[in-house]
């Protein structure tokens, strides 16, 4: 094969069938990886610690998004019969598994954009 050509994997006809793109739209965004982030970082937080960790969320928008990420079994969410409500959420194997990828997302962003 000569330099000048390239090797196309797969042909997609739609944007869906790409992986990176069905990636992003189910774990992308603004919340989704700040969320995963926060519970790489930490391990185990309430909903009121997430609330106050990411500024700019409403209380609605990080419920829906925890929702989604439970879905997809990205996290998974503790609650414990007492009043006050008590709810934690921390990561599955799967959510653990996007460590080594957010981290070099984050080490590309830094040496690449501001």
């Amino acid at each position: 094969m000569k330099p000048e050509e390239k090797k196309i994997e797969k042909k997609y006809h739609k944007a869906k069938e790409c992986p990176i793109t069905l990636f992003m739209e189910q774990i992308g965004g603004k919340w989704k990886p700040v969320i995963i982030w926060l519970l790489l970082i930490n391990e185990v937080m309430r909903f009121n610690e997430l609330d106050k960790s990411i500024e700019g969320i409403s209380q609605k928008m990080l419920s829906q998004q925890l929702k989604d990420l439970e879905k997809l079994k990205i996290i998974n969410r503790k609650s414990y019969p007492v009043i006050p409500p008590k709810v934690e959420y921390r990561l599955t194997e799967k959510g653990k598994s996007l460590k080594e990828n957010l981290t070099k997302i984050m080490e590309w962003s830094n040496l690449h954009l501001k």
